[in-house]
């Protein structure tokens, strides 16, 4: 697949064709989405506009752009971390446009999971604090909290790993551990940034491997990643390009 730099020949997808693929059946569903940072001010900044996007339930996605290019706005939006300035947004059965940030902090936690390139890990925590973390505000039992950790670390392969702080873990075990944090609500959306961009190419495999099984669990998996262990991996169903707040192109990977 051609870098963003090589593929001049893009062209932005007709407005029809994008309005027609936002009324398809999904998980994730964009029409004419547009965000402004800092509206009517001097510094004002249109980072997505217009952008149409469907991703279905059980799909996997990989979004691709440059620095600046909408793509991080794009994941926010997709991970009800702000609603879009206009145009309509619905994630997971959701209609998130205009919402309270009261509300969008619900969404989030029932429907989506976080795996962040830098892990985003308590450093002093124990694995087992890291992983049971999200369901704190969800007034879940201590015990109920370390049944549900206890399968995700069995699944994983941390059982061993369980007391340890996150600070004595490798850079495999930490994106394993941030996976498994990602699933303790058993969210049916998982957006994974740069999910293997601190791990070597045979780790960087088993992390897109997992992601592949939660798409085969039927979540619905986005990655942003440039590496072509992501993007050419045989279960990714889409390479989505981002530039200058516009969605280029939606190509099938492989």
């Amino acid at each position: 697949m051609k870098s963003i730099a090589e593929t001049k020949d893009l062209k932005i997808l007709p407005r029809h064709l994008s309005r027609l693929t936002s009324r398809l059946s999904g998980l994730v569903d964009l029409e004419d989405v547009t965000k402004i940072y800092n509206q009517g001010q001097a510094n004002e900044v249109i980072a997505l506009k217009s952008v149409s996007l469907t991703v279905a339930q059980g799909e996997m996605v990989c979004v691709q752009g440059p620095s600046g290019s909408g793509k991080t706005t794009l994941l926010s939006i997709i991970g009800c971390i702000f609603s879009p300035t206009s145009g309509r947004a619905t994630i997971g059965g959701k209609k998130i446009s205009r919402l309270p940030d009261h509300f969008l902090t619900r969404y989030r936690r029932e429907l989506i999971g976080f795996v962040f390139q830098n892990y985003n890990m308590i450093d002093h925590l124990t694995v087992l604090e890291n992983i049971t973390l999200p369901l704190i505000p969800l007034g879940v039992s201590p015990r109920a909290r370390e049944r549900k950790a206890d399968q995700l670390l069995e699944k994983f392969g941390l059982s061993h790993r369980k007391k340890f702080t996150v600070n004595q873990l490798s850079g495999g075990e930490l994106q394993r551990t941030a996976i498994a944090r990602a699933l303790i609500n058993d969210p049916p959306i998982i957006v994974a940034d740069e999910p293997t961009a601190h791990l070597d190419g045979k780790l960087s495999l088993e992390v897109v491997d997992m992601l592949a099984a939660l798409r085969k669990d039927g979540r619905t998996v986005i990655v942003t990643s440039h590496d072509p262990i992501v993007s050419g991996h045989p279960e990714m169903a889409r390479i989505i390009e981002v530039r200058d707040g516009v969605i280029l192109e939606a190509t099938p990977a492989g």
